[in-house]
């Protein structure tokens, strides 16, 4: 991050408020997120964190505010053409195709990149075959970055689960993301797989820089791998700061614990 008051953040989310029906989701959320930093984003169940998450992706449409990557609008814009402008998504639920191998999943992430037609990939000749030799070769990198090398043909749906969501981080990535939006990257993992994702997480940092946003119930894992943490409750931001900020904070306190704790 920078102090550089000429600099912009990469991700600009401004007074966000989504609702449905009577019930607000979001309620005037901004914050800020920089090149290359790893952002949080907790709070109690129903705080409004996936809501933020469809927002971000264009799954849903905030009736109030303006969502910008790198100065240029989101709001409004459907997921694929969220998806153009470099913003990858990871799902709590895993949102791999079971009866295709990792390296066919994989291979998925790239298809932003493609420029060749579908005639053209057919034929497999010229362009077409450099560009997905070019693809192929991307993806074998992020392969080695995440050490998926024993189960590149295994169908995913065979995968251990740690694995798999291994696997799907993989995917999101081969997208060659500006941003990657991370929900709950590590629920349902024993401890040992936790420390395996948290490592593949600063791995990915260190060789790629991308930003990432982390919707996350591990505190453990988000105050030791955050940069800065955003807490939601009922829709509401009521702290952001480095993890020491709001660990402190009386308001993050009282939302997770209860006023008389």
């Amino acid at each position: 991050m920078t102090s550089d008051n000429t600099y912009e953040p990469l991700l600009e989310v401004r007074d966000v408020t989504l609702t449905f029906g009577g019930i607000t989701a979001l309620n005037g959320v901004s914050f800020g997120v920089d090149r290359g930093e790893l952002f949080a984003v907790i709070g109690p169940n129903g705080a409004g964190k996936t809501s933020l998450f469809n927002c971000l992706n264009g799954v849903c449409r905030p009736q109030l505010g303006s969502i910008l990557l790198g100065g240029a609008p989101l709001t409004g814009r459907s997921p694929a053409a969220v998806a153009e402008r470099g913003v990858a998504r990871t799902f709590q639920n895993l949102g791999l195709f079971e009866h295709l191998s990792v390296v066919d999943n994989l291979m998925l992430g790239r298809h932003r990149l493609m420029r060749t037609g579908f005639g053209a990939g057919m034929a497999w000749w010229g362009r077409a075959k450099r560009e997905e030799i070019a693809h192929r070769a991307a993806v074998e990198d992020v392969i080695e970055l995440l050490d998926l090398e024993p189960y590149r043909r295994t169908p995913a749906g065979l995968l251990p689960y740690g694995v798999a969501k291994r696997a799907e981080l993989g995917r999101a990535l081969a997208m060659e993301p500006a941003l990657l939006l991370l929900d709950e990257p590590v629920a349902g993992m024993n401890m040992e797989e936790t420390e395996d994702m948290a490592r593949y997480l600063v791995e990915v940092r260190r060789e790629t820089r991308v930003a990432m946003i982390v919707v996350e119930h591990d505190m453990d894992l988000v105050m030791d791998l955050a940069d800065r943490v955003l807490v939601l409750d009922f829709g509401v931001v009521i702290a952001c700061g480095t993890p020491e900020q709001v660990q402190s904070d009386p308001r993050v306190i009282e939302a997770y614990l209860g006023g008389a704790a």
